[in-house]
């Protein structure tokens, strides 16, 4: 049997029609049939009454549906499983990391950690937030470094997924200064007639996600225009540098930057958003190396 007789399967029990379903699988019409046929022979039986429109299934195609979609979810589990096969004898620590936290706090973390546990090859990832979490929700990291917050919760909080606090961070307004030291971009200062210019995140930037769901509200109801929009901290980082705008980027990025007086806050301090950085793993057994890892984390977090 082609495991590819299924998805076609599948799309035709989806559309009740060859030519849709063919159309879908990107294939004639004829094409198409001869393999509904060929499953239907490897299988000994008829799977759809041909004789109405749109095409029903047979007492065995109503069988075959439930069978159908076991096999192609055993399938998709295939490649994990193998990883995580194969991880049970590997030393290497694989992770994600959002870009904003693979530079300014990542390798500090990673060599405090080595000064209480054995830490081998290390493979770092740098992404926005949703990407990491995607690579970890398909198995194909061990654990994801991010910012998080309460009100804004993350798909991997809402499923579960094993996580510890590994350091903390905040979300502060920052602007390049003017000669007298003042934000040239000011919170307070926003007026309907001169909007406070912001330098904004994208839809898919995991700290633009936590901006929105703390301060939304607050922000509709203060007169901003937005002058740039980037997915990464230090993208904006570097156009609040250049006196573009405000932006929202956390201390961890912009301590330096704010010791030197290069930026300066530009916002009251309750605007300020305090976040955890987490470290997530993976559910499924992670092998002697990861999870000693991980042991060292929550041992290394207790104290």
């Amino acid at each position: 049997m082609n495991l590819s007789w299924l998805e076609d399967f599948l799309a035709l029990v989806a559309t009740g029609n060859f030519s849709r379903a063919a159309e879908e699988r990107h294939m004639t019409q004829p094409a198409f049939s001869r393999r509904i046929r060929s499953l239907e022979e490897w299988l000994g039986t008829d799977l759809f009454d041909r004789s109405s429109q749109p095409a029903k299934l047979t007492a065995a195609g109503e069988w075959f549906r439930d069978t159908a979609h076991e096999l192609m979810a055993r399938v998709a589990r295939v490649p994990s499983e193998a990883r995580a096969v194969a991880e049970t004898q590997s030393s290497t620590l694989r992770f994600a990391a959002t870009h904003a936290l693979s530079f300014s706090f990542f390798p500090g973390w990673l060599r405090s950690l080595e000064s209480r546990t054995s830490v081998g090859p290390v493979s770092l990832m740098s992404d926005v937030f949703a990407r990491c979490e995607a690579m970890l929700l398909a198995g194909q990291v061990q654990f994801v470094v991010s910012h998080a917050h309460p009100q804004s919760p993350s798909e991997l909080l809402v499923r579960d997924f094993p996580s510890v606090s590994v350091g903390t961070d905040s979300l502060v307004a920052v602007s390049a200064p003017d000669a007298a030291g003042r934000p040239v971009h000011e919170v307070t200062r926003a007026t309907q007639r001169s909007p406070l210019q912001m330098l904004s995140y994208s839809e898919e930037s995991g700290i633009g996600r936590i901006l929105r769901d703390v301060h939304g509200a607050a922000l509709e109801r203060c007169p901003t225009k937005s002058v740039f929009k980037a997915h990464l901290a230090s993208v904006l980082r570097t156009m609040a540098l250049d006196k573009r705008g405000m932006a929202w980027l956390p201390r961890t990025l912009v301590a330096e930057d704010l010791v030197q007086g290069r930026l300066v806050e530009a916002a009251p301090k309750e605007w300020r958003i305090k976040m955890d950085i987490r470290l997530y793993r993976d559910r499924a057994t992670l092998g002697a190396a990861a999870d000693g890892f991980w042991a060292a984390v929550l041992a290394a977090s207790v104290k």
